[in-house]
């Protein structure tokens, strides 16, 4: 956080969070505006508005655009109006994203599959596209898309979840490749189990689950939103300046084990 008489991380900035609503999202948003950056939330859900909201009674900017990052004029739209309400785009944070259904891969429904990719692998896609281009013609940016443990090793019962995800990391370094002399940084966060209500939901459907995912975090404890939101955002920050493609983990030491 911001200490009296020094700028933040990202002051001056113009940040765009998808599934800015609840969650890891809720959190970077938030954090993203006590470091100065100007924020737009974007989510399905209507409490994006409570966010933005939030921040603004803090004394921030921001505001709530509802997007389905699934469909591209949205996204189009999205994009294009962060910049022509602020000017730029700067940073931005795609994490919309859905557990899916649990299955075993032979019971998987098509439905289920193909939904879940298109949440968390396409809507990734669509937001690169458009934020490329801006921050392209802009000569700088900085972009962080959120993955998950489940990027790098196999959740039995989450094959359409760890497919995306894993997906998620080949765009990631993919685009950070491409971008590596135009000024735009591409950095992926990989969660661990962290507190959100999207873990809670899945928990709830699923009894015995959360003593499962406990007994797998080294430090025996939910992450939780904040945590994320600080790699998130220093990833945005001028101090990460040579970080692109890198793939980083916050989830307590669970991956490396």
């Amino acid at each position: 956080m911001r200490t009296a008489g020094r700028p933040g991380l990202v002051e001056g900035k113009v940040a765009l969070v998808t599934g800015g609503a609840r969650g890891i999202g809720r959190a970077v948003a938030r954090l993203f505006a006590a470091e100065g950056a100007r924020v737009v939330v974007c989510d399905l859900l209507e409490e994006g508005e409570q966010v933005a909201e939030e921040i603004r009674r803090a004394g921030g900017e921001a505001v709530f655009v509802r997007a389905d990052v699934t469909r591209e004029p949205e996204v189009e739209a999205l994009v294009a109006g962060a910049v022509e309400r602020f000017g730029r785009l700067d940073c931005a944070h795609n994490n919309a994203g859905i557990t899916g259904g649990m299955a075993a891969v032979q019971d998987l429904a098509l439905h289920d599959f193909e939904q879940t990719l298109r949440v968390n692998l396409l809507g990734v896609f669509l937001c690169l596209k458009h934020e490329l281009r801006v921050m392209q013609r802009q000569g700088a940016g900085a972009i962080v898309n959120t993955s998950s443990g489940s990027g790098l090793i196999a959740t039995p019962g989450l094959a359409p979840y760890c497919a995306s995800k894993h997906g998620v990391l080949g765009l990631t370094k993919t685009a950070a490749l491409e971008n590596a002399r135009t000024g735009v940084r591409v950095n992926a966060v990989l969660p661990g189990s962290i507190d959100t209500p999207m873990l809670r939901e899945a928990m709830d459907r699923s009894p015995g689950m959360e003593k499962m995912i406990r007994a797998s975090v080294p430090s025996g404890r939910l992450g939780t939103p904040e945590e994320v939101a600080e790699a998130v955002v220093w990833l945005c920050s001028d101090r990460a300046s040579l970080v692109s493609g890198a793939s980083l983990l916050v989830d307590g030491a669970t991956v490396n084990r």
